[in-house]
């Protein structure tokens, strides 16, 4: 049983969420990437997005694509990325999922990236832009390695659709809440709710919801009909906005504390 298997279990059992926070790593630098890693876990991040940067994220917001950006810029790199890991498990057993495109693991060479995966602690991937039709060249290996491979979930996914992923899927269901790029809208409890009912006709697997939260009682409401939380552009415009503050570590930690506490109090 893989980490994020054994988390969602163990939440379960406290009968509380997953907080899953994204990060770009590279943003505002790798060193900075690693403290905000440690410092999200003890401000109470279950899990853990670690986006490796691409020059095209199509479906990304302004927010994250500037985090993309300022990582390319500082040199940030898959191999990078997957060091970075490794410097995270000496210290830390918090699940990592990496997000990201297929550009940057297909030049990388598809055997070599989940063998080195595997080899720092990775736990599970999420390939935007990859579905189950298109994923064997990547899933041969990374199956044989024990990573789970998530997959993500649309509004506009049918039911024959969604019964196509969940069969695929494994460590957890990302349910996209609204349509179109990340950081720009507000999702609807109502149709989360009604979505996440048909979702689980079709799997056992945990649902995380993500895009569009941010705020402390919306991620309490949003967590009455999923397993986990996920919040990325909020925690990422925090970062760019605090990025040359001594305060940056805090005001992070602060924020995800706060969600973590909510979601702990609509439990």
């Amino acid at each position: 049983m893989g980490r994020i298997t054994e988390k969602f279990i163990s939440l379960r059992e406290k009968k509380e969420k997953a907080l899953i926070i994204y990060l770009t790593a590279g943003d505002p630098s790798l060193a900075m990437t690693k403290n905000l890693i440690f410092a999200l876990e003890k401000a109470g991040a279950d899990i853990l997005e670690i986006g490796f940067p691409f020059s095209d994220p199509t479906a990304d917001g302004p927010v994250i694509q500037a985090a993309a950006q300022q990582a390319l810029k500082t040199g940030t790199t898959l191999e990078g990325v997957l060091k970075l890991v490794e410097e995270v498990r000496r210290l830390s057993e918090i699940p990592i999922v990496l997000f990201g495109y297929f550009n940057p693991i297909f030049a990388y060479g598809v055997k070599k990236f989940a063998y080195k995966a595997k080899r720092s602690g990775v736990d599970g991937v999420l390939v935007v832009d990859l579905p189950p039709e298109e994923a064997q060249e990547l899933r041969e290996h990374t199956d044989a390695a024990g990573i789970d491979f998530i997959y993500l979930i649309a509004p506009t996914t049918d039911k024959e659709r969604t019964r196509t992923i969940t069969a695929a899927a494994a460590g957890f269901l990302y349910y996209v809440s609204i349509t179109g790029i990340t950081g720009m809208a507000q999702p609807l409890i109502s149709d989360i709710a009604t979505a996440a009912g048909k979702i689980r006709k079709s799997t056992k697997l945990p649902i995380a919801v993500g895009f569009g939260i941010s705020q402390p009682q919306q991620a309490r409401e949003i967590a009455q009909f999923a397993d986990g939380i996920v919040i990325g552009s909020a925690v990422v415009r925090l970062i760019a906005e605090n990025k040359n503050s001594r305060h940056l570590l805090k005001t992070v930690a602060d924020y995800v504390q706060g969600i973590k506490k909510a979601l702990k109090s609509g439990a």
